[in-house]
């Protein structure tokens, strides 16, 4: 083969990878979105990473080492995944709901009020699942039994379960994927987010009380029956409290978070067993191993994409440094990568491409991937997983209310968080 010809089909076989890995991520991400025959994500994930294995569009040593990062997190995602559905079993989230009705005193904008703190705690420390899979149905039903209207208290769960995701390294499987990238730990992280996780909060409840203004002022249909106790789980509340304060032990003395993770799960486990509240069977459901497998799957796809020339492109637009305007445009490229492709490709594609800049700039991604996705249903795996839940209890989703209200909270939000984030860059460094 002459020289020419070789270089022909050099050109042409790297055209072929490059083809074959983007319609591998599509292919993922749109059955992730539509979920054909109502089958699990990891159904065509799996198939697809094993496409781009298979002809080379990613070497095995990438695999080896995709699997070698995203193992603990997937193990940690596995650990809080049964450690929040063994706090729903200890009658947690009924506690939360019960709890609103009687703050709320009857008053639609104090249930909103209410839905936002609890919303934004249960994200920040059990994670988003647990306020899109078992706060959404809580809050339904609240504002059910009040006859309130039942919208602007059950967009909020949508949006909190990506906005308030932003204050721990354990609060978002994007947070996970990108901590160790940070160089943090667990406390600094924490500390460095603060302030942009309560900015962004903040600009969140400003905007609802005004976007659903008629529907925050209408009268509740229903006779006021919030009364007696609150019956709090106090088990599960101090096994909460304790694993998350094991998170910051163990990154303070180099333990990956996952082990806390697992002993708090594991001591929950054993007290629902021992009483006979649960069953092996029901805890593996809980683990969810299809979406661990999903995840796995999509990350050796989007390490094939990356290694085929899209990681390429990216570094060459996203900025360096960690002042003001170089961190609005790292968290506005992350938002927008987000919309197109979802928030775990596009974390898995930003991290590595912003880690030389500084833990500044991972923190901007996170930002733009957690934020941003409130714009767009496809944004974000728990988005559409809201909107299933939601569909579930007949009511109606509007995607025109939906995108409104994202373009009415999201820009701002990224906004005032990034500068948030930016003081807090010069307050408390690095």
């Amino acid at each position: 083969m002459s020289a020419g010809h070789r270089t022909a089909w050099m050109i042409s076989t790297v055209l072929l990878l490059e083809s074959l890995s983007v319609a591998a991520l599509a292919v993922v991400l749109v059955c992730a979105v539509v979920r054909p025959f109502r089958w699990p994500e990891a159904a065509f994930a799996v198939p697809a990473a094993g496409v781009v294995i298979a002809t080379g569009a990613i070497t095995t040593e990438a695999v080896r080492e995709e699997a070698e990062r995203l193992g603990p997190v997937i193990g940690f995602l596995a650990a809080v995944l049964v450690l929040a559905k063994l706090c729903d079993e200890e009658g947690l989230f009924h506690a939360c709901g019960t709890w609103m009705a009687r703050w709320s005193h009857h008053r639609p904008r104090r249930l909103l009020g209410a839905v936002f703190a609890l919303a934004s705690l249960i994200t920040a420390v059990l994670s988003l699942d647990a306020t899109v899979v078992l706060l959404t149905p809580v809050v339904f039903a609240t504002a059910t039994r009040m006859g309130a209207r039942p919208a602007p208290h059950v967009y909020a769960g949508a949006h909190l379960s990506n906005t308030a995701s932003l204050l721990l390294p354990v609060s978002n499987l994007t947070n996970l994927l990108a901590f160790t990238a940070t160089g943090l730990t667990f406390t600094r992280f924490a500390l460095l987010m603060l302030l942009p996780w309560l900015a962004a909060i903040a600009v969140e409840y400003a905007v609802f009380r005004r976007f659903f203004a008629a529907d925050l002022d209408a009268e509740p249909t229903a006779p006021d029956t919030a009364d007696g106790p609150v019956e709090v789980p106090v088990f599960a509340l101090v096994t909460v409290a304790a694993t998350l304060a094991g998170f910051a032990v163990a990154s303070a003395v180099g333990v990956d978070p996952a082990w806390a993770a697992a002993a708090g799960a594991g001591v929950m486990a054993v007290r629902a067993l021992t009483r006979r509240r649960t069953s092996a069977v029901r805890l593996l459901r809980a683990v969810d191993l299809p979406f661990l497998a999903f995840v796995l799957a999509l990350g050796v796809v989007v390490r094939a994409v990356l290694d085929q020339g899209l990681g390429d492109a990216l570094d060459s637009v996203l900025p360096d440094g960690t002042g003001l305007l170089s961190l609005l445009a790292v968290a506005g490229l992350a938002a927008l990568l987000a919309n197109l492709i979802n928030n775990l490709p596009a974390v898995l594609a930003l991290v590595p491409l912003a880690a030389p800049s500084g833990p500044g700039a991972v923190l901007a991604v996170l930002l733009g991937v957690n934020i941003g996705p409130n714009l767009t249903y496809a944004g974000s795996l728990a988005t559409l997983l809201w909107r299933r839940i939601v569909h579930r209890h007949d009511h109606e989703v509007s995607l025109r209310r939906f995108t409104l209200l994202g373009l009415a909270t999201a820009p701002a939000a990224l906004v005032v968080s990034t500068a948030a984030l930016w003081l807090s860059l010069e307050l408390f460094g690095t």
